[in-house]
């Protein structure tokens, strides 16, 4: 488990639009992606992705939920 990796992926999903869009409408495929681009994650770590609330990735300062 690497933290740096974890927080690289992290980083990605909520500064690049492309990918995040990618992840909430395929998850698995989109963490296989990164981990072609040299970003390898556990088993456990591609599942807190998976089943992270995806939300949480689209999440912007001064955001209200109604």
């Amino acid at each position: 488990m690497s933290q740096e990796t974890v927080g690289e992926v992290m980083s990605r999903l909520l500064t690049e639009e492309d990918l995040r869009i990618r992840f909430a409408h395929d998850p698995f495929e989109t963490l296989a992606e990164l981990h072609g681009r040299g970003l390898p994650l556990t088993a456990d770590e591609i599942d807190v992705f998976v089943r992270s609330d995806v939300r949480v990735w689209f999440w912007r300062p001064g955001w209200r939920e109604a």
